[in-house]
C-alpha cells in the first residue's frame, strides 16, 4: 500500500509538472519592461570569456556580449547570424566568408568593423606571450584569419572540419574591440565592453552583477528587459528559497529532483518546469607530477573502486547527477554502446570485483593502507559537494583515506592551473555534441590549457588530430573508442564520474526561455518577463 501511495503522488505529480510545462508553450505577445533576477551560484574568475570556461562568468556576463555567429536558443543547435549577417563557404571546404553588419557599436560608441573580429579570434586561435585561450587546440584546423575590407571577415582552413561552423559559434568567443586588445590583451580579464544588448552597470562581489538596457542595441526592439540582475548565492536551501519566494525567476543551471519538488509544491502554477539531458558531467583530474599519482597502476585502482552505477541511483535522487556514461553525452549522437562501456575500467558491473583488483593494484604500487591525500573541489554544492563527498566514501572502501579540501571558484581554478593539488573534482561542460570540443580538455598539457593533470601524451594527441581530419563518419568514431580506451582505461589520465541532467524549475513569469542540453547559450536578447 506504501508503493501504491508513492506511485499516485508521483504520477500526480508528473501530471502537475507536464501541465505547468506544456502550458508554457502557449504564445503570448513579448512584454517590454521590467528587471530580471537569477541566481549564479559562484563568482566569476576573471571577466573574460576567451580564457574561462565557467558559467559563474558566462551567465552575468554573456549578456555584454556578441558572437559572430550563435546558436538559436530557440532552435537549438541550429547556428543562425549574429553580428555576421551572413556568411558563404567554398567548394572545398576550406574557406569560410563572412560579411559583417553595418553599424554595430560597441558600448563606448565606437563603430565595429572586422577588424574587432579578426583580433578577437585571432586571440582564441593565435594566443601571444602570456595570453590564455582555453580552446586555442579546438581551432587547430584554422591557418589564417583575414578581413580583406571593413565588413568581411575570412577563415582559411588547413583540412575540411564538419564541425567547424559550430566552433565558430561558440557562446565563449565573445567579439573585443580590437584597439582594446592590441594595446592590453589582458584589459578584459578585470574590465567589461562589448556591443550586446546589456550595458555593464556594476559588479559587486559575493552581492550581485547588474546590466542595463542598451538603447542603441543593432536588432530593433531588443533587448525588452530593462535590465537584469544576477545574485550570487551560493547556498543550495537559499537558491530554493529565492525562487519560491520570487526574489529571483531562474537558476539556469537547474536544480535536483527535491529541490525540483519543493519548488513545485510551493508555487504550484506559477511554476514551470523544463527538463533536458546536459552536455557536462564532473570528471576526477590526478596531478601526474606527483606520487603515487605518476603510476597509471595507482590510478586504475582510485577507478576501479569507484561504483558509478550505485552511484547514479543513489546520487540522482538528490541531486542533479544521474546518467554513466563514457567520454560523449549518453543519448547523443557519440554515446558510448553499452557493450563498450562495460569494457572500461571502472564501468563493470560488479562492484566487489572491481575492487578486489584495486587493492591488487594498490598493493603492487606499493600504496599502505590508509595511505592519505587530498581532493580538490569547488565550493558549490549542486552537485560539486554530492559528487566529492561520494568519492570520499568510494574510495575509503579500498583502505584510503581522503581529505576534502573545497575553496572558492577562482581560488579552486587557480590551484588547478598551478599544479597545486593531488586529485580535484573537475568538470566538462561543453555547448554541442562533437569530438573535436569534448576531447580537447584530455589532450596534452602544452597542448591544452584546460588539461591540469600536468601529462603528456601524443597518441591522444595524434588521435585527436585524425578524427578531426576524418570525413568518414565511421572512421571518425572508431578513432574516438580509440582515444576514450586510452584516456580512460589504458592510462586513466582522468576519469568520468557521472553525467548531468538538466532540471529547470523557473517561475511562470519568465518567457522566451528555452532549455537544451547547454547552459551556455542565453544572452537574455529575446527573453521578456509578465506581470
Amino acid at each position: 500500500m506504501r508503493q501504491l501511495r508513492m506511485l499516485v503522488v508521483a504520477v500526480l505529480a508528473g501530471a502537475l509538472i507536464f501541465g505547468m510545462t506544456s502550458g508554457a508553450t502557449v504564445a503570448q505577445a513579448p512584454r517590454r519592461g521590467g528587471t530580471l533576477n537569477f541566481i549564479v551560484s559562484a563568482q566569476p574568475p576573471s571577466f573574460d570569456a576567451h580564457r574561462e570556461a565557467t558559467f559563474a562568468l558566462i551567465h552575468p556576463a554573456r549578456p555584454h556580449y556578441n558572437l559572430l555567429v550563435k546558436f538559436d536558443p530557440q532552435a537549438y543547435p541550429k547556428v543562425v547570424a549574429d553580428l555576421a549577417e551572413s556568411w558563404t563557404v567554398s567548394a572545398d571546404g576550406l574557406t569560410y566568408t563572412f560579411k559583417i553588419r553595418r553599424g554595430v557599436r560597441f558600448h563606448d560608441g565606437s563603430t565595429l568593423t572586422s577588424r574587432d573580429i579578426k583580433a578577437s579570434y585571432e586571440k582564441i586561435i593565435f594566443p601571444k606571450g602570456d595570453v590564455v585561450s582555453a580552446r586555442q587546440a579546438t581551432y587547430e584546423m584554422v591557418q589564417s584569419v583575414e578581413a580583406p575590407d571593413a565588413n568581411t571577415v575570412v577563415f582559411k582552413l588547413k583540412w575540411k572540419s564538419p564541425s567547424f561552423l559550430q566552433a565558430v559559434a561558440s557562446p565563449w568567443n565573445w567579439i573585443y574591440k580590437a584597439e582594446i586588445i592590441e594595446r592590453d590583451p589582458h584589459w578584459y580579464e578585470r574590465n567589461v565592453m562589448g556591443t550586446g544588448p546589456f550595458k555593464f552597470v556594476e559588479y559587486v562581489r559575493g552581492s550581485h552583477w547588474a546590466g542595463v538596457r542598451n538603447e542603441n542595441y543593432w536588432v530593433k526592439d531588443r533587448p525588452y528587459l530593462d535590465g537584469y540582475r544576477a545574485l550570487f548565492i551560493g547556498s543550495a536551501t537559499a537558491q530554493v528559497n529565492a525562487i519560491k519566494s520570487g526574489q529571483a525567476l531562474v537558476e539556469f543551471r537547474g536544480f535536483s529532483p527535491t529541490q525540483r519538488d519543493d519548488i513545485v509544491a510551493t508555487m504550484g502554477s506559477r511554476a514551470t518546469v523544463q527538463e533536458s539531458s546536459w552536455l557536462c558531467n564532473n570528471i576526477v583530474v590526478f596531478n601526474t607530477k606527483r606520487k603515487p599519482f605518476d603510476d597509471a597502476r595507482f590510478r586504475k585502482a582510485l577507478t576501479l573502486a569507484i561504483d558509478r552505477w550505485g552511484g547514479s541511483e543513489a546520487l540522482s535522487k538528490i541531486a542533479f547527477v544521474g546518467p554513466v556514461g563514457g567520454l560523449l553525452r549518453p543519448g547523443g549522437p557519440y554515446e558510448t554502446p553499452q557493450a563498450d562501456l562495460q569494457k572500461i575500467a571502472g564501468y563493470g558491473r560488479d562492484i566487489t570485483e572491481a575492487r578486489v583488483e584495486a587493492r591488487k593494484l594498490l598493493a603492487e604500487v606499493g600504496v599502505p593502507d590508509g595511505f592519505e591525500f587530498n581532493l580538490l573541489n569547488r565550493n558549490i554544492q549542486m552537485p560539486y559537494s554530492f559528487v566529492g563527498i561520494f568519492l570520499i566514501d568510494q574510495w575509503r572502501q579500498v583502505g584510503l583515506r581522503v581529505n576534502h579540501v573545497v575553496k572558492e571558484t577562482g581560488p579552486y581554478l587557480a590551484d588547478e592551473r598551478a599544479g597545486n593539488f593531488d586529485a580535484a573534482v573537475d568538470f566538462n561542460c561543453d555547448f554541442y555534441d562533437d569530438p573535436d570540443l569534448q576531447l580537447v580538455k584530455f589532450l596534452s598539457a602544452d597542448k591544452s590549457p584546460l588539461n591540469y593533470g600536468g601529462y603528456t601524451d601524443r597518441t591522444l594527441d595524434r588521435l585527436y588530430t585524425e578524427q578531426n581530419r576524418s570525413t568518414d563518419a565511421r572512421h571518425r568514431l572508431v578513432l574516438v573508442r580509440q582515444f576514450e580506451r586510452r584516456l580512460l582505461s589504458d592510462r586513466v589520465w582522468q576519469i568520468y564520474i557521472l553525467w548531468w541532467k538538466r532540471i529547470l524549475p523557473h517561475s511562470t513569469r519568465l518567457h522566451g526561455y528555452k532549455i537544451s542540453p547547454s547552459h551556455y547559450l542565453e544572452d537574455l536578447q529575446d527573453v521578456w518577463i509578465s506581470e
